[in-house]
């Protein structure tokens, strides 16, 4: 299980890191801009995390006689979700301490994004005010990088679980003997 877990676990982590590291070059060229790079985001890792379906099948197929209960498939599944989390945090804390200019300015450029659809948006100013409030909170805690690294974390587990309880659930099987057994 180890293996199918770290095999899985590592290709779909690599695969969304550098989707990753792709889009933010895009970003930096001003090709994605905020309102679109969480789309593009978290559609890459649902493609990534669609390996998911693949280390439960391998498992099911290879080490459990073609069989595989719900919680086996769920446990298969978040660990691999957890390895590709850490590689993709990992990812993205490497790239965040190693540019200068995105330290800089990710946060303030954040920030001011938010600010800007707030006022489009018809906020009061007193509703920008708490969210100015809000962000300025935000960007001291993002200073701390396990805070940063936890908040990238939280970023793609809900992903990697949704993906996972609908894999565990498509794959789930019982043992060829007791289907024969059902039948008879």
């Amino acid at each position: 299980m180890r293996k199918i877990i770290l095999t899985y676990g590592l290709l779909a982590g690599v695969i969304v890191s550098v989707l990753m590291l792709i889009s933010l070059s895009l970003w930096h060229n001003d090709a994605v801009n905020f309102d679109n790079s969480e789309l593009i985001g978290y559609a890459s890792m649902v493609v990534a995390l669609s390996v998911i379906f693949f280390g439960i099948k391998a498992y099911r197929d290879n080490h459990q006689n073609g069989a595989l209960k719900f919680v086996k498939g769920l446990q298969v599944g978040l660990l691999i979700t957890l390895v590709a989390s850490l590689l993709y945090a990992g990812t993205w804390e490497t790239y965040y301490q190693t540019n200068p200019k995105v330290q800089a300015s990710f946060i303030d450029k954040y920030t001011e994004h938010s600010l800007n659809k707030m006022k489009a948006a018809g906020a009061s100013s007193v509703e920008i005010e708490q969210k100015a409030k809000q962000m300025a909170s935000m960007a001291e805690m993002y200073k701390n990088p396990l805070i940063r690294f936890g908040m990238t974390m939280l970023e793609i587990l809900p992903v990697g679980i949704a993906v996972t309880l609908i894999c565990a659930a498509a794959l789930r099987r019982k043992s060829p003997k007791a289907l024969a057994q059902a039948a008879a």
